[in-house]
């Protein structure tokens, strides 16, 4: 066999293989926004306009008020295990980023600087005052930045496993299945079909990476998690935010501006290497860090009482 018909069998494997991605895609069931959380079905949701996206956010408890913020492809629901004890001694509030969750998926680069403006928009447009920020990978990152540019919302900082690293750490650490898939997501054409492919296998593998206890994932969140991949314009901006994955390390030059109280938080087990730890550690002044132990990238469901009690030791005086 020549070597031409060889490549043409390879270029028609490909073409077919992209036209089965798009079949699959169509035939997916689009999923249903819920009425209530699974964890909470008491706590109402609510949804918000900024900037013309619609946001889902709750917000319960009593107190001083204390936003969470969630990391990259998950949503509020990640903090199931921590609101109902941290509700009791705070107002919290939680929201889907936009491309997230159940908020709206707008046409977007979905850089950093949008993850930062739409964080600052949803602050002022819930008019949240005086708030002690909580957030968890990208979501540390962004409260660190805000802290930085002095919002005066902000009053003090908890940020865990912060993702402002690339490349030396990151979910793409997270399993061997997640190398692949993320690396494959870089080229063109193919990463938009492997999405396209996407199966719960791959998404359940690529999350309890991030888990020193796999079985820290509760089924109902990993099954939502995935479902919601199947919105339309999810995938595409999903592949948007991985391509601009590596600005996300820029927040850095910004952290010796900060002036408010900062709470550094790592698990034992998160993806960040040592020295990227201490060298975030070593640009925030005045930050306090604690090490969890046995806890990975996604500590709320990790170790979920280690972080409820840092929080109200830390946010609470």
């Amino acid at each position: 066999m020549s070597l031409a018909w060889i490549l043409t069998g390879v270029l028609a494997s490909l073409v077919a293989l992209v036209v089965i991605s798009y079949i699959v895609e169509a035939l997916r069931p689009s999923p249903t926004p819920p009425e209530k959380t699974a964890f909470a079905p008491d706590i109402p949701l609510q949804y918000v306009d900024i900037a013309g996206v619609k946001v889902r956010y709750i917000k319960t408890g009593t107190g001083p008020n204390l936003v969470l913020l969630h990391t990259l492809r998950t949503q509020l629901d990640i903090f199931e295990k921590i609101i109902g004890e941290i509700s009791k001694h705070f107002t919290v509030y939680a929201y889907d980023y936009p491309g997230h969750g159940w908020s709206d998926i707008p046409k977007a680069a979905y850089a950093p600087e949008d993850f930062y403006t739409w964080t600052a928009a949803f602050l002022d447009k819930l008019d949240i005052r005086h708030a002690a920020v909580v957030g968890i990978s990208i979501g540390g990152t962004i409260s660190l930045v805000l802290a930085a540019r002095h919002n005066p919302r902000l009053v003090k900082v908890i940020s865990v496993n912060p993702y402002d690293y690339w490349p030396a750490g990151g979910v793409r650490k997270s399993s061997l299945t997640a190398r692949l898939v993320l690396t494959l997501s870089e080229v063109p054409v193919l990463g938009a079909t492997m999405m396209r492919l996407r199966n719960r296998f791959v998404s359940d593998q690529i999350f309890e990476g991030g888990l020193a206890t796999p079985d820290a994932l509760p089924q109902q969140l990993a099954k939502e998690f995935y479902d919601v991949g199947a919105r339309r314009g999810h995938y595409q901006g999903f592949l948007s935010l991985l391509a601009h994955e590596r600005l996300w390390p820029n927040a850095r030059r910004e952290y010796p501006n900060i002036k408010v109280p900062v709470l550094l938080v790592y698990g034992d087990k998160d993806w960040a290497p040592r020295d990227e730890r201490e060298r975030t550690r070593a640009l925030i002044p005045g930050v306090v860090m604690e090490t969890v132990g046995g806890a990975g990238h996604f500590l709320s469901l990790d170790r979920p009482q280690e972080l409820q009690q840092l929080i109200l030791r830390f946010a609470g005086t």
